[in-house]
């Protein structure tokens, strides 16, 4: 069975750090685009980050350039998701996915077909 695992979501203050891990299991990451996505309470969930199969190729949502770096380690099958100087509004569940479509990747949900369960940020005082 493929899935995908978040790990390292938690409870962090404003202006924190936290890396998210995404493993997969049943199948190898190698030849897949990568997205991480976010549902924050009251909106529509967004795709936040996403790199390529290559590893040449990133692109990030305008709320979190910057801040956030995507990356990734096939001999893992594990990408990451770092995230530096959160704020409030970075609270919500983020999800890792992954597609097989395009040479470059998107951060549109519909091309995404494997999904992780999703990890709790919650960026407090």
């Amino acid at each position: 069975q493929r899935q995908l695992v978040e790990s390292g979501g938690g409870l962090v203050e404003p202006g924190g750090s936290l890396k998210l891990s995404c493993t997969s299991s049943g199948f190898t990451l190698d030849y897949l685009n990568i997205g991480w996505f976010r549902q924050i309470p009251g909106k529509l969930r967004e795709g936040v980050a996403c790199l390529n199969r290559g590893g040449d190729f990133t692109d990030y949502a305008d709320s979190v350039r910057g801040r956030f770096t995507i990356s990734r380690d096939n001999a893992k099958n594990t990408v990451y998701l770092q995230m530096n100087s959160l704020k409030p509004e970075d609270t919500g569940i983020y999800y890792c996915a992954t597609t097989a479509s395009g040479r470059l990747c998107g951060r549109e949900e519909p091309i995404y077909d494997i999904w992780g369960q999703g990890a709790q940020v919650t960026v407090s005082s």
